[in-house]
């Protein structure tokens, strides 16, 4: 519906009057000025929202932008819900490399501890995974991180945590999401840092909280006489990011040789030497693997700004003059397999538990059930495979093994309750020492699963949808999915079957995703963004490798030109 130019100019005065950041104040303020409607409607028509992964948004003044007033709002609601529900409240906050993350976190921060909230606050970059063991170790009762994880330098996020160390779930999402929706400008409660810090309110996390977190990363580690000391080389981007301090200390204190692009080294939010600052890109990985060819590394490693997804490519001769780099469901793959083999040599007592999303390989399913392991899906967003890892810790007869997502996401360390690019760093050197130790690559062991369970293989692509008409379209084009029945044709193929996860979502959650299975064999999975104005396709595919794969590239036209 189509706001009336009035309100839109109400809200813009309101957020001048409010918003104490000069730069985005100015930017309302030059567009009122200037009587810029169709930026000022962009900035104001609708007020960013809570989404898988919590609230993320383009940088810039406006209730549509990430700014430090949004920042405010939502920490008041945060702060409201946490009194209410909570004994003496507490939360801790992080923060990654991007632009305005250290303004964010320092704005939630007195907003919180104004409202009586314990605040611990990180005095420099950490990584999600940190920040979610950290909850853990400081039995906080909730936590914040402020980042955009991959996305553009253009935006920023806010991500919220609960006591377990996942990501905030029903009912607390949707509790705290109403109470900032109803957050008016007057509502929120400030305190200057200094008076906060003597209140006590205000509090640095102190570095014990770290040490433990590398403590727990190292005891994890399988086979420690493979990998401590190896004479292996590990090429390294943290990509401008927070992974670039513990990934190094973890890899240093094992006494792993690690080589890193200097020119990506330190933190810079405008990510000046990537395109987009994620390792599932190739173009982010291109100076890591130059430096790994140069140094000829057995093992490349990227990391995203805030350290939660972890790219991972391997050399393709024995010269390491050339790398491939792996998708997200072949590393999933990979350390699924080496983790259900060393615990079946290792005698681990009970049935390993495997979670991944419902857009990962079928592939992990596979090798998980058959080596005596449990494995369950569930809707995308870490935060699910966090409510697993909680339903278990009470279970006498199964154990958490591994959660994993296609998009990068990782984890094999139940103390910390989101994906983890440092330990699994850690972890893909271990299973890389180990293999090697047996005379094997990665790629070797990649071609012996393909041989016995099958080669399939995947394409993800999205659509994006800027702006107020972007919504609409993407309504539109995913009710046309929600419309669809068996018989029906999509993509040249005919429709074999439809599980539409709105309408019944048998052991899902309802949800926005359509599964759709082909009389030919693909499988298409659709579903909007939860942190993104996109919608995202996911076509997987299995049969004989030397079939499939010289029609591949047909097969990744067809679905891209369709849909």
């Amino acid at each position: 519906m189509q706001i009336d130019r009035n309100e839109i100019l109400k809200r813009a005065e309101e957020y001048v009057a409010s918003e104490k950041n000069e730069v985005f104040k100015e930017e309302v303020k030059n567009d009122l000025l200037n009587d810029n409607f169709d930026s000022l409607y962009d900035r104001f028509y609708t007020a960013l929202a809570f989404g898988t992964a919590g609230m993320r948004g383009v940088i810039g003044g406006g209730t549509n932008r990430m700014n430090t007033f949004m920042v405010k709002k939502v920490s008041q609601g945060l702060a409201s819900y946490l009194v209410e529900n909570v004994d003496n409240p507490s939360i801790a906050i992080a923060y990654d490399s991007r632009n305005y993350s250290y303004d964010f976190a320092n704005a939630a921060a007195i907003v919180l501890a104004a409202n009586k909230v314990k605040v611990y606050l990180y005095d420099s970059l950490r990584p999600v995974p940190m920040l979610s063991f950290a909850l853990r170790e400081l039995k906080a009762s909730a936590g914040i991180v402020i980042t955009a994880s991959h996305n553009p330098s253009k935006y920023n996020g806010y991500k919220v945590y609960w006591s377990d160390g996942g990501q905030v779930t029903p009912p607390h999402d949707i509790e705290i999401a109403k109470k900032a929706n109803n957050v008016v400008f007057s509502d929120i409660k400030e305190i200057d840092e200094v008076e906060a810090r003597k209140s006590g309110f205000l509090l640095s996390v102190d570095e014990s909280v770290d040490n433990s977190y590398y403590d727990m990363v190292i005891s994890s580690i399988r086979r420690k006489e493979l990998v401590k000391n190896s004479s292996i080389t590990v090429a390294y981007t943290p990509l401008h990011g927070s992974g670039n301090i513990p990934v190094r200390h973890m890899l240093n204190k094992l006494g792993i040789n690690t080589v890193v692009v200097k020119e990506q080294e330190l933190p810079d939010g405008n990510f000046p030497t990537v395109k987009l600052p994620n390792p599932e890109s190739a173009q982010a990985m291109e100076k890591v693997i130059e430096l790994a060819i140069k140094e000829k590394a057995d093992i490349v490693l990227g990391t995203d700004p805030d350290a939660d997804r972890l790219g991972v490519a391997i050399p393709k001769n024995k010269e390491k003059s050339e790398y491939q780099l792996l998708s997200g469901n072949q590393i999933a793959t990979l350390l699924c397999d080496y983790l259900l083999e060393t615990s079946i040599e290792q005698k681990r007592e009970g049935i390993p538990f495997v979670a991944k999303s419902l857009v990962t390989t079928d592939l992990v399913k596979k090798i998980t059930e058959a080596n005596g392991g449990e494995s369950k899906d569930v809707l995308t967003g870490f935060k699910y495979i966090a409510e697993q890892i909680k339903n278990l810790e009470n279970s006498k007869d199964k154990y958490f093994l591994f959660g994993c997502e296609e998009s990068y996401g990782f984890l094999s360390v139940p103390s910390v309750r989101d994906k983890d690019a440092v330990s699994s760093s850690v972890l893909a050197v271990e299973m890389m020492c180990y293999l090697a130790s047996k005379g094997l690559t990665l790629q070797d062991r990649l071609d012996a699963i393909y041989d016995k369970y099958g080669y399939s293989t995947e394409i993800v692509f999205a659509r994006d949808y800027e702006g107020a008409s972007g919504k609409a379209e993407m309504d539109r084009i995913m009710e046309s999915f929600h419309n669809l029945k068996v018989g029906d044709i999509l993509v040249d193929r005919k429709i074999k079957n439809v599980q539409d996860l709105l309408k019944d979502g048998q052991d899902f959650p309802k949800a926005d995703v359509v599964i759709i299975n082909f009389e030919s064999g693909e499988k298409l999975i659709v579903r909007p963004s939860g942190t993104e104005p996109k919608i995202k396709y996911y076509v997987f595919l299995s049969g004989e490798k030397n079939i499939l794969l010289p029609k591949l590239e047909e097969i990744i036209q067809n679905f891209k030109a369709s849909l």
